[in-house]
């Protein structure tokens, strides 16, 4: 199936990124991966990619918000997996034209390209941050849409540049919605990676609030369901959520974390780490049906094992996060 496709991936040093990078090339992909230039030719997390597979991939430098620099990227490729993108929430408070330009502006650079040069698949990524708090549950995917950070707003702004493409130009683009998605190479500026490194270097576990409830996906899983949405066919225009259909609390994961560890440490809310009251999103459960009705995706990965595997990644890795600081 992969054999012979010309793939691009952009924002391919982050987390998801790169775990989808490494699958498309023992796929068979002929891969491109798009990270952002920096002047120590650093590639982040393709750094943890096994070396014959990083030596398959063709890895460009250059920025999702140079029009020119993606239009070149994107000329002669099959299929285009665009995330690329500024992520964290609390930053987005700090910065918010940051994520306007990234996000927004890089997804039009994107959207732009794939129409210029017929790009045969474009699978945007959305989140489900931006439908907010839930109105009702399971969240399915014509639940309204809410900004509630600036993060989210940008993200429902790139969204709806993707579904104007397909109206306006029949561009053929799919969006996805990951819940969220966690397991090895990802940073601390996530709250299971975060709640890690505390039990193994710090005194006691500082969260922010205990109470918002999260559907948490294995990095694996997640990827499955990119590279589905990428090749089945019919799906050109849709928005399609992937999660479990299960939430749990912050605080439940910071306790079963802790027993999976065998870690007793108090754990302890922190003023700095609270978003502000009205941009808090307290709860997220996917409706995954369309997924599996469209495109056959499940789930595989039980929630614990997903745990355990994140844990020894950190246990082995833990020079790759800072532990001294709270990290936005």
């Amino acid at each position: 199936m992969w054999s012979g496709k010309k793939v691009l991936v952009t924002g391919a040093g982050g987390f998801i990124r790169s775990h989808l990078t490494e699958a498309l090339v023992v796929a068979g992909a002929t891969t491109t991966a798009m990270v952002r230039y920096n002047s120590g030719s650093r590639i982040g997390n393709l750094a943890f990619v096994d070396q014959e597979a990083r030596d398959a991939v063709r890895i460009i430098s250059g920025n999702i918000e140079d029009s020119d620099f993606v239009y070149q990227a994107i000329k002669g490729q099959d299929i285009v997996f665009h995330l690329a993108a500024l992520i964290a929430i609390p930053y987005s408070y700090e910065a918010p034209r940051s994520y306007v330009r990234t996000n927004i502006e890089g997804t039009l650079n994107v959207l732009e390209g794939a129409r210029r040069y017929d790009v045969s698949r474009v699978v945007h990524t959305s989140t489900s941050e931006v439908y907010g708090t839930a109105i009702r549950t399971p969240i399915d995917e014509d639940h309204p849409l809410q900004g509630q950070s600036p993060y989210s707003a940008s993200k429902i702004g790139a969204d709806k540049l993707a579904e104007s493409y397909y109206r306006s130009f029949a561009t053929p683009v799919t969006t996805l919605r990951p819940f969220n998605t966690f397991g090895p190479r990802q940073s601390a500026r996530a709250f299971i990676p975060t709640i890690i490194t505390q039990a193994l270097e710090r005194k006691e576990i500082r969260l922010g609030s205990l109470t918002p409830e999260r559907d948490m996906t294995f990095v694996s899983d997640s990827v499955a369901g990119f590279m589905a949405a990428a090749v089945t066919a019919g799906l050109e225009g849709m928005t399609i959520n992937l999660g479990t259909g299960e939430t749990h609390s912050v605080g439940w994961f910071a306790k079963r974390i802790l027993g999976l560890m065998e870690v007793d440490k108090p754990i302890v809310q922190e003023g700095e780490r609270l978003r502000p009251a009205l941009s808090e999103v307290m709860k997220l459960v996917s409706d995954n049906r369309r997924a599996r009705d469209c495109m056959g995706w499940s789930p595989k990965v039980p929630l614990e094992d997903g745990l355990r595997r994140t844990i020894e990644f950190v246990r082995k890795n833990l020079s790759f996060f800072q532990t001294d600081r709270y990290v936005k």
